[in-house]
């Protein structure tokens, strides 16, 4: 018998809203009735042209194209007036790939890679830059913001998609206007707002592998001046990965999300607006896929092992036992925004709170032997405040935009290791220090003396606790200087202070049952008989630094920068705009969480820029394209190194060691309505990237060598609308992405990259394709599609992770998701 699944919380919402909606129909009638010609136009989403639409004037051709109303320079403009390398990511492409978060678009923003194989530690990175750490006291030189308001580098930053408007992707520094953590570039989210007319919709996915999804949206006028807009989406599935030993399902995933907006435009044109968000997730941790050829128990695999026996995760069993493993997040944010028009210029107050807890607890070692077990988790909760004011206008002369801004995050982390005193034993046996273990060895010993005691079985657990307080405040200005009617010239400088206060903290390891077991055996004389002190087995193995053992370690430190950008773009036509820019990117300084007292100095990008944006209006054609080159000095990598000395044989740590990079870059964008029924996209990016100076902890100078990053990727997309078909209009959609082969150096193979003796390929060129099609009408409320994912269900192998390689032998590795397909039915009231 199927046992019922608990339905989520988003799912009664969902249903509340919808059952409201449709009583709501008859009272708000005047509102359902109302002509949307009238209505204000609040979304950029993109439609398909249709008869009528074909003798639309250009203008209308390009907005269909992308030339959307964006806000990249803290304006109001056209994403084709704006001198910055820029591309946008409109809700109906978002709709046209199924995808939950900007992950899932992974491949289709070319110069741009989010991995969200961990969603409270994602992975972003802008034209080559990029940070993989995940510790609280440095962060991510790619800002994510929702509505203007910074969502932080860890928990906050890969957020599920929920009624989106569209995204901007802003490449190269953005600090001037941005601010905090923009230095390689800037992802803008842009929600929709509250509307003046009644509006209710649902839609719902239902795919292979259990996919479950479902959103809805419903906008309430309450008064005159007054609006509601609620919404939710709930992203559920069963997982496409299963236990080979238990069954249990990975990669399944388990989230839902709520946000609501009353919005009031007040007397004197002011517009309050009042939000509040919150998000849960809930999913089994992202497993470790054993690639090691294990021998029968209870032998150990070798610590040297030869790579070609290693398995195929693509087809190895998965057998992960990590002791309450999970990814979990809940995220609740509420923010003021009030803007207010003087005779002068417009004001702008943005308030906003953020709190959240993330856990994410997995498997390391890739096996379900208790003598090999290793995991380890994050543990995070943040409180922040940001305050921005914001004062802009423009004249015949200038457009002008200016303000300050103030930031506070504080912010605990815990950074733990889970062994079993029998892996304990495995560590110690294969690191030389105590062959054939500790635990095992006096187990055997008792039992043989007629003493019924095991020390074996026990879990072993060791912590650093990190606490955090970062704050930073800033001024900025930023000009437009219309020199001629065709010549503009931008002068932008920010002026910023940043201070963080920041701690380690290593209590002695957990260890409750083993401390009882040594307890009774210290009463019956047992350790003195044989000649071992308590001590022995109380001391941490991993993390053991004596300061901070019986107290926290703390240091503060704080740093001031003024970050410039010019630009200077002109109209070649009307349709035609050169431009050219130099800019300074800016990070603040930080702190290691796992390496007391470690200090990192601020992180500068400088970046050169050249491009142009163009629209052919007689062909329907937009083309953009940009040339770049960039230094980035002090750029934190999160790296595999050696504890011991690098003998290959100690417990390695992830550290991050700065290094300095440069790269020349080609971007490309081409739109093109080529036919009343057929658009055709393409895009591709260039980087060419290598480390101007940087050696590894063992001593390797990697100066002058790749960074890894592939030199080209790009993508292609193209959509063909059938019209009359059953009332409506039939939408096939097909998309394609890829990213070249990753350019090795000589430390790839320690970070799990580019080893060539395997059966599998690690770090080659990777392609994805997406297909849907999907039929609508306006003369109909309904709406349905079929989507599908991975089309040709390609799959890669996403990295090799070798951290318990040296030590229990023990090597494994991610895949990416199969070939995902459903059906999708929407409705609007």
């Amino acid at each position: 018998m199927k046992q019922i699944r608990t339905t989520p919380l988003a799912l009664h919402v969902s249903a509340a809203l919808i059952a409201g909606a449709t009583g709501l129909l008859a009272s708000a009638g005047a509102f359902a009735a109302t002509d949307d010609a009238d209505a204000p136009q609040t979304s950029t989403q993109e439609q398909q042209p249709s008869p009528a639409q074909d003798a639309a004037p250009d203008a209308s051709a390009a907005q269909q194209l992308g030339n959307i109303t964006v806000t990249a320079q803290s304006r109001t403009q056209q994403v084709q007036d704006v001198p910055i390398a820029i591309q946008v990511v409109t809700a109906t492409q978002i709709d046209k790939l199924a995808a939950t978060d900007l992950s899932k678009m992974d491949k289709y923003i070319p110069g741009l890679s989010v991995d969200g194989d961990q969603a409270t530690q994602p992975y972003f990175g802008l034209r080559g830059i990029s940070t993989g750490d995940f510790g609280i006291g440095t962060d991510a030189p790619v800002g994510v913001y929702e509505n203007g308001v910074y969502m932080g580098k860890t928990g906050a930053a890969l957020m599920m998609f929920n009624d989106i408007d569209h995204i901007e992707v802003l490449k190269g520094p953005q600090g001037t206007l941005f601010g905090r953590n923009s230095a390689a570039g800037a992802v803008s989210v842009a929600t929709v707002a509250p509307g003046d007319a009644f509006e209710a919709q649902a839609r719902t996915r239902l795919g292979n592998y259990g996919q479950r999804y479902l959103d809805g949206v419903l906008n309430i006028p309450l008064a005159k001046d007054v609006a509601i807009r609620m919404s939710f989406v709930d992203n559920q599935s069963d997982g496409w990965l299963k236990d080979a030993a238990t069954g249990a399902p990975y990669e399944k995933a388990g989230d839902w999300g709520l946000r609501t907006q009353l919005q009031w435009n007040a007397p004197a044109d002011t517009t309050v607006n009042l939000t509040w968000e919150h998000e849960h997730l809930d999913q089994p941790a992202r497993p470790a896929i054993g690639i090691t050829r294990l021998p029968d128990r209870p032998a150990l695999p070798p610590t040297t092992p030869d790579e070609s026996t290693w398995l195929d995760p693509r087809h190895a069993p998965v057998l992960n036992d990590a002791v309450g493993a999970r990814e979990t997040r809940a995220f609740d944010a509420y923010t003021l925004r009030v803007a207010h028009p003087f005779s002068f210029g417009d004001f702008t107050s943005l308030t906003s709170l953020q709190r959240y807890h993330t856990l994410n607890r997995e498997d390391q070692d890739g096996t379900n032997r208790r003598y090999l077990y290793l995991d380890d988790a994050n543990i995070e909760q943040h409180k922040t405040w940001s305050q921005e004011f914001k004062l802009a206008g423009k004249t015949d002369l200038a457009n002008w935009v200016g303000g300050v801004s103030w930031y506070k995050d504080e912010g605990e982390q815990t950074s733990q290791i889970n062994l079993f005193t029998d892996s304990i034993d495995t560590l110690l046996n294969n690191l030389g220090i105590a062959p054939g273990g500790l635990y095992g060895p006096i187990t055997q010993g008792l039992n043989a003396a007629g003493f019924q005691y095991s020390l074996l079985g026990d879990p072993w657990q060791e912590n650093m606790h990190n606490r955090n307080i970062a704050k930073a405040s800033a001024i900025y200005g930023d000009v437009i200087w219309h020199l001629t009617d065709r010549l503009n010239l931008t002068t932008g400088v920010r002026f910023t202070r940043d201070e963080r206060t920041f701690s380690w903290y290593t209590p002695p390891r957990i260890a409750t049952q083993l401390d009882q077991t040594l307890a009774d055996l210290q009463v019956f004389g047992l350790l003195d008989a044989l000649g071992i002190p308590i001590e022995t087995f109380q001391q941490n193995i991993y993390f053991t630094e004596p300061s901070t053992l019986n107290h926290p370690v703390q240091l503060k430190r704080s740093w001031n920068d003024t970050s410039p950008r010019i630009v200077l773009d002109y109209k070649l036509t009307p349709d035609t705009m050169l431009y050219a820019s130099a800019a300074k990117g800016y990070q603040a300084g930080g702190f290691n969480s796992l390496e007391v007292a470690s200090v990192y100095r601020p992180q500068e990008v400088r970046n050169y820029e050249a491009g142009i944006k163009s629209w052919l209006p007689d062909y329907k054609l937009m083309l953009n394209a940009s040339v770049y080159h960039y230094t980035y000095s002090n750029l934190p990598n999160l790296t595999l190194v050696s504890s011991g000395g690098g003998t290959g044989n100690d417990l390695p740590q992830y550290q991050i060691i700065p290094s300095d990079q440069e790269a020349d870059g080609i971007e490309f964008e081409a739109r093109w309505q080529a036919t009343e029924s057929l658009r055709l996209t393409a895009a591709a990016a260039y980087i060419n990237q290598s480390y101007k100076n940087y050696v590894t902890s063992d001593g390797r100078d990697l100066s002058g060598q790749a960074t890894g990053l592939p030199l080209w990727s790009g993508m292609i997309g193209a959509d063909y609308v059938f019209h009359g078909i059953v009332g409506g209009d039939l939408d096939f959609t097909l998309q394609g992405g890829f990213t070249g082969k990753s350019r090795c150096n000589a430390d790839s193979a320690l970070q799990g990259n580019c080893i060539t003796r395997t059966i599998f390929k690690t770090g080659g060129t990777q392609t994805r394709a997406d297909f849907r099609v999907g039929w609508s009408s306006a003369n109909a409320p309904w709406s349905f599609a079929l989507f599908v994912n991975n089309l040709f269900d390609q799959r890669y192998v996403g990295g090799i992770n070798n951290i318990s390689t040296g030590v229990l032998g023990t090597t494994s590795a991610s895949i990416g998701a199969p070939r995902m397909y459903g059906i999708e039915a929407a409705v609007r009231f």
